[in-house]
Parts: C-alpha cells; structure tokens; sequence
C-alpha cells in the first residue's frame, strides 16, 4: 500500500470513534454531490487537526517542517467524485455488498477518502473506502486505494499473541513437551565433583541434616512416611508424566536439592512452565519441561529420488 494510505490506516486504528464522526461529511439522500462549498470547507477544516500527524510525518521524510496552522481543505472535486469511488469498490467486492456513501475524509491536499456501507451481513459494522486523488490544476480523478476496513463497532479478532507468550505455567499436559532454550536465563553451567583423596578436602564432606537450632527432627518413621506421599503423588516415578517424559528429574537443571537423607530419592522443582514448580519431586519422575530435552525436528531435506532401473525378467512362482 502506499505511504498515504498507510499513515491513514495508522491514524484509523489509533483515532477513537467520536473522531470519525467530526472528519466525515453526510451526503444528502439521493444526491452524489455535497449540498454547498461551505459545507465541504467545513469538513475539510474537521479534519485539519487529524491530517496533522500524517503531515508532520511527510514533513519529517522531506525535511522541510509544516506549519502547525496550516489547513487541509476538502477538495470538491474529489469530494463530488462519488460515483467513481463506488465504481473502483464495485469493481472488487460487487454491488450486492456496497451500500451507502457515509461521507468524505480529506487525508491532505487533493486526496479524499470516501466512505460506503458495506451489507454483508459476515461484515457487520466494516466500511468500504476508496481513496482518490487528483493532480494540481487536473480535472482527472484517479483511484489510489479502495479497501474494507472495521469501523468502530466492527467485530474483529482479537490481537493475535505468539505462542511462547500465549503458553502459561500450567498448561502444560503429559503428553507435552516445550522446546529446548540454549540460552535459558534460568540456567547457569553446572560443576560435577572431582576425586580427590586430599585429607584437607572437605567439599567431599557429604553434609547431612543434623537438626542444629531446633528442638526437635523427624524420626525415621516420620522421614518414612513422608517418602511414601511423595512416591505415590503425581510428581513420583510412578505418574503419568514420569512415564512420558524423555528425561528425569535427577538431570533437570531445575531441580533443587534437598537437605537430610532424602536427597537421594527427591528434590524440589524450580521450573516455572512444569507442573510441578515449587513442589517435592521424585529423582526417577520427569515432565516435558526437562532443561535438556528437546522438541523433534523436522526434517527439511528433500528425499532421495527412487528409480527403478532394473532390467532383468522376473520369475514367478505359485503357492
């Protein structure tokens, strides 16, 4: 589309609906021309202060800054010209489709949008537009744009949202799986423990739970039975998930260890799209938001053409 009718598209998507109804002019019923010059000069000047943004923007482009006083006057010619704007839509859409002329908008010098009724009923509240122009000191009318845009009760869609932003923690099902970030912001490089026999090496020290500060621990029955509601849970190895998944929970970069003897069998899920963010999970459980697994790709390469080049006989045999 041209830059003209993009800064007007621009403008149309911004401009609220009371806006609309100070830039158009009526047509009289039956009539295709306007009823005086003043009224068009009217019209022309509603809609000086809209056509500022499109020729501060023209203005910018050039270099050459316009006054902020000076007024985009209706062009009567173009303005009169309602039977070649209904033409140029006709031309597209059919005649079945194209109702009414609502008025005229001036975008800026000799160039004027004019407004139809679009009665498709699929349509409800979409206007035809056709822009027209016309060269200085010409008489020639040209058709620039014609278009069917949502008016201000138009039923529209929704602003589309892009899947990664549309997915929300929790969504996530069993049989799904979210593509692997290289780059994940969550993340950071691991270290894996070396051997080291040094007598001075206390990282080694497998530091467990002794119970310091408070006055009492939970007891072996206690640590028993916590095992067990976490085993049999839906985030054990035993669930849904865990069975699906491509990977386990005990090489997920977002597992967090736990203190105490039950560090061997469990830990605690940091990854805010798996189900299971902030809760206990089995080492041998796993879900689709594994920090190492990955979506399948496909497959882009083209096949290998298969000829069949074989020019021998063929010897069948019954049975």
């Amino acid at each position: 589309m041209s830059s003209l009718f993009s800064d007007w598209l621009a403008r149309q998507t911004a401009a609220p609906a009371e806006n609309d109804a100070e830039q158009t002019t009526e047509a009289a019923p039956g009539s295709d021309v306007p009823t005086a010059a003043g009224e068009s000069t009217a019209a022309g000047s509603a809609v000086a202060a809209d056509s500022g943004t499109a020729a501060s923007a023209k203005a910018a482009k050039t270099g050459r800054p316009r006054s902020g006083a000076e007024k985009v006057v209706l062009d009567t010619q173009l303005a009169a010209a309602i039977d070649i704007a209904r033409t140029a839509i006709t031309e597209v859409a059919g005649t079945a489709v194209v109702g009414e002329h609502l008025g005229t908008v001036a975008e800026a010098t000799r160039l004027v949008t004019h407004y139809f009724v679009c009665t498709d009923p699929t349509y409800r509240g979409w206007r035809w537009v056709a822009v027209l122009a016309r060269a200085p000191r010409a008489k020639k009318v040209t058709v620039c744009e014609t278009a069917l845009l949502p008016g201000p009760d138009a039923l529209v869609a929704p602003e589309w949202v892009p899947w990664e932003e549309r997915l929300e923690p929790g969504d996530m099902g069993p049989r799904d799986t979210l593509p692997k970030l290289d780059q994940d912001p969550n993340l950071q490089p691991g270290f894996q423990q070396t051997e080291d026999n040094a007598a001075d090496n206390v990282d080694q020290i497998q530091n467990f739970e002794f119970g310091l500060g408070r006055e009492r621990v939970l007891s072996s029955d206690g640590l028993s039975a916590a095992a067990s509601r976490w085993a049999e849970s839906d985030a054990g190895p035993d669930s849904e998930f865990a069975s699906r998944a491509a990977g386990h929970c005990g090489s997920c970069g977002y597992l967090m260890p736990i203190a105490g003897s039950l560090r061997q069998k469990f830990g605690v899920c940091a990854n805010a799209w798996s189900p299971f963010d902030g809760r206990v999970v089995g080492l041998e459980s796993g879900c689709g938001a594994h920090s190492e697994t990955d979506v399948r790709r496909p497959n882009n390469e083209p096949a290998e053409a298969v000829v069949d080049d074989y020019s021998g006989e063929l010897e069948f045999q019954e049975g």
